[in-house]
């Protein structure tokens, strides 16, 4: 039975919303979820249970605004400390945290080091497709890379996309502003001809506008411009909701339109807000690391957890090093 240790204190509604997606999970897989956290505060959200969750204790939380690398040294007892601590123990096969993302990853680097050629770990986000999704990464965990790092994203996506999204001989990829290898900043231009000559199937150049048009389904970028496309997307989803619900509420022949257009909507909303897509791997660990939305509520832990298992599941790690990236 696969283990996931869960930091139950981590995000913005903890832990009462980790605690319920817990158990939501714990309904649907045959996993053993360990909540991490303080025992007290978890035992009184645990109002329904099964043989297949358990507590252990820890008695610190690391903040959103502290120093990350700082605080996972400080805090030898924090819950994502605590959590990975289980990892690294072989008690748990994975770990999914909604906290810190700079203290999740300084807790993974210390406590479970890196996969021996991969310099900087990479956060990997899964976009909605009209069929199908695109993988993207660097997501922010890296905010000034080299053309090496970036050569080390495209063959780790192209392997989880091939393991744990089951697409065959993924499409990959390079983030740019024009389709010509001459086009970009000097770091795409550097990369090209490192991702050319890669073990993957380089497509070349990918503009922004064809993210979601499915040409690739792993496109590469730095941390820096990979964070601003995820924190936009987001913006922008909540603004076309907003949109769409002061345009079809104006009128009383719009209000019984939306009567019949709401289960498209909904439909809609569901597939690309991230609550359905639970969570970001941290891809280059040495153990299977995952990154819940901060503001996460059940639904979002329920689905981080099950896409944890399932790259529990296929030994994601392990895969990964049997990738070539000198």
């Amino acid at each position: 039975m696969i283990r996931i240790a869960v930091d139950a204190m981590g995000g913005d509604h903890a832990p009462a919303e980790i605690v319920k997606g817990a158990i939501a999970a714990s309904q649907v897989l045959d996993a053993e979820i360990i909540l991490v956290g303080t025992p007290a505060k978890l035992e009184k959200e645990l109002r329904l249970r099964n043989a297949n969750l358990s507590i252990v204790a820890a008695a610190e939380v690391i903040g959103m605004n502290e120093p990350p690398a700082q605080a996972v040294r400080q805090k030898k007892d924090a819950s994502v400390n605590v959590a990975i601590q289980l990892v690294k123990d072989g008690k748990a096969d994975a770990i999914v945290s909604a906290g810190s993302t700079g203290a999740l990853m300084a807790a993974a680097l210390f406590k479970l080091g890196r996969i021996q050629e991969i310099e900087r770990p990479a956060i990997a986000t899964e976009f909605p497709l009209p069929s199908g999704k695109v993988l993207l990464l660097d997501m922010g965990a890296n905010v000034d890379c080299k053309p090496i790092h970036l050569k080390q994203f495209a063959i780790m996506g192209s392997l989880y996309a091939e393991h744990v999204l089951h697409i065959k001989n993924p499409r990959v990829g390079l983030l740019n502003i024009g389709e010509e290898k001459e086009k970009g900043n000097e770091l795409v231009r550097e990369t090209w001809p490192l991702l050319k000559a890669a073990p993957i199937n380089f497509i070349g150049n990918v503009e922004s506008k064809e993210i979601l048009r499915g040409k690739a389904d792993v496109i590469v970028c730095d941390g820096f411009v990979g964070n601003l496309i995820l924190k936009f997307a987001e913006s922008l989803a909540g603004s076309v909701f907003k949109l769409f619900k002061e345009e079809l509420t104006r009128g009383l022949l719009s209000k019984v339109g939306l009567a019949f257009l709401m289960p498209a909507i909904q439909r809609l909303r569901k597939k690309i807000t991230y609550d359905e897509h639970g969570g970001a791997p941290l891809l280059g660990i040495q153990g299977v690391v995952y990154k819940a939305h901060g503001r996460a509520k059940a639904q979002a832990i329920k689905n981080a957890i099950i896409q944890t298992y399932e790259a529990a599941s296929k030994k994601v790690p392990e895969k990964i090093n049997t990738g070539t990236f000198n």
